[in-house]
C-alpha cells in the first residue's frame, strides 16, 4: 500500500506537535586546575555535582593527580597534558601528586539544594 507524500507530512508533522517542546540538553559545567610551580592553582575547589573539572600540566616536571581514596588516578602528566574527572556525587575529595606527595589538593562537591 502506497502512502501519498502529503499524508506522510502532515502525519508527522501533527506527531511532532503532539510531542510537545523538546528541551535542550543540560549543560555540564566545567571547572579547570593549573598545574605550576609544584603545586595546584586552586588547593580547595568547589563545585556542583555533575562538574567535569580539567587539570593541565604547566609545570616543567610531570604530575599526577591522584585520588586518596583511589576514586581517580591520572597517568604521569608532561607539559601541557591534561586529565579530566567528572563528579557526580556530593563531598570531599581530597588529591594529591603521587610524584611530588606535598603537592595536595580538595575538590568540595556541594550537594544540589531543591528549588534551585
Amino acid at each position: 500500500m502506497r502512502i501519498p507524500i502529503t499524508t506522510m507530512l502532515v502525519t508527522t508533522m501533527t506527531a511532532l506537535l503532539l510531542a510537545g517542546p523538546v528541551s535542550a540538553p543540560a549543560q555540564m559545567d566545567t571547572a579547570r586546575v593549573e598545574i605550576q610551580a609544584h603545586g595546584f592553582s586552586a588547593p580547595i575547589l568547589t563545585v556542583k555535582p555533575g562538574t567535569t573539572v580539567t587539570w593541565t600540566n604547566r609545570d616543567d616536571d610531570a604530575h599526577t593527580v591522584t585520588s586518596v581514596v583511589n576514586r581517580f588516578r591520572s597517568p604521569g602528566l608532561d607539559t601541557g597534558e591534561t586529565f579530566s574527572y567528572t563528579f557526580t556525587q556530593p563531598g570531599t575529595y581530597e588529591y594529591f601528586c603521587s610524584l611530588h606527595p606535598l603537592m595536595t589538593g580538595t575538590v568540595v562537591v556541594t550537594p544540589v539544594r531543591s528549588g534551585s
